[in-house]
C-alpha cells in the first residue's frame, strides 16, 4: 500500500518520544486532543528499551476456557505476514478478569522471527527476563504466571485496547510514556511538526533556565504565536 512509510521514514519517527509525537499530531487538527492514544492502564513493561514503532496486526484472545472458537497458530502466522514490517501485535483479551498470558518467551521468539517488534495488549505478559533479553517490547495491563487456556478467537479485526480502537495496518508507536496511534495520512510530516513544537518549547525552557529570567520576558515568549501546520512563512 502506498501510504506505508519507508524504513528511513519510520526510523525518523521512532526517534521522537511519544509525547513529542502527540504534540506534533495536534498541529494537524485531524482528531480531538483526547483521542488517539491508550489510557494509562496499558503500561510499558520495559521502559529502558528504545521506542517501538510498527504496523498493527490485530487479534482477540481468551484464556479462561478451552471451549469456543479457536484460531490455529499457522493461520495466525499467515495473518501476521499480511501486514508489512515492522509489525506490532495488538491483542484484546476478552476475559474479565484477565486469566492467562498469550505472551511469553516462546511467543516472543516466534513473533520476532515473523518481523514483529513488540506487542500491545490489555491482557497479560510473562517470562519478563527472557523477553527483555530479546529486546521485544511488552505493553500490557498486567503480568501473570500462567498461560491457562489462552488461544486466539478472532484475527484481523479492529480491536479496542486501552480505550484506543486499532485497525490492522494502523501505525503504532510506544515508549515508556505509553502508546499512540499515528495517522498514516500525516505520518511523514510528523517529525517536522515535532521539531516546530520543540523549537517553540526550547525558547520558553531556555529562558526559564537563564539568569535573565523575568516574568515579563516569560509572558512575551509564552504568549508568542504557537507553531502551526503548515508552518508560517
Amino acid at each position: 500500500m502506498s501510504e506505508y512509510l519507508s524504513r528511513e521514514e519510520l526510523e525518523e519517527l521512532r526517534r521522537w518520544p511519544t509525547c513529542a509525537t502527540s504534540n506534533a499530531i495536534e498541529l494537524f487538527d485531524i482528531r480531538p486532543r483526547n483521542e488517539g492514544f491508550m489510557l494509562p492502564e496499558i503500561k510499558c513493561v520495559f521502559p529502558e528499551l528504545e521506542p517501538m514503532i510498527g504496523y498493527a496486526v490485530t487479534g482477540v484472545i481468551s484464556a479462561d476456557s478451552p471451549e469456543g472458537r479457536r484460531i490455529q497458530p499457522p493461520d495466525w502466522w499467515e495473518e501476521v505476514l499480511k501486514i508489512p514490517e515492522p509489525r506490532v501485535v495488538v491483542l484484546h483479551d476478552i476475559d474479565d478478569p484477565v486469566v492467562g498470558s498469550f505472551w511469553g518467551e516462546v511467543q516472543c521468539n516466534i513473533h520476532k522471527a515473523l518481523g514483529c517488534v513488540g506487542t500491545v495488549t490489555d491482557g497479560s505478559v510473562r517470562d519478563l527476563d527472557e523477553v527483555r533479553e530479546r529486546e521485544f517490547h511488552f505493553f500490557s495491563s498486567c503480568v501473570s504466571v500462567s498461560h491457562a487456556y489462552v488461544h486466539l478467537v478472532e484475527v484481523g479485526v479492529p480491536v479496542k485496547v486501552g480505550g484506543l480502537v486499532v485497525k490492522p495496518g494502523d501505525l503504532i508507536q510506544g515508549d515508556k510514556h505509553g502508546v499512540i496511534s499515528i495517522p498514516l495520512e500525516i505520518a511523514r510530516d510528523v517529525p517536522k511538526a515535532a521539531q516546530l513544537v520543540e523549537d517553540w518549547e526550547s525558547t520558553v525552557i531556555n529562558f526559564c533556565k537563564s539568569e535573565e529570567f523575568t516574568v515579563n520576558g516569560l509572558k512575551k515568549r509564552y504568549m508568542a504565536p504557537r507553531p502551526t501546520w503548515p508552518p508560517r512563512q
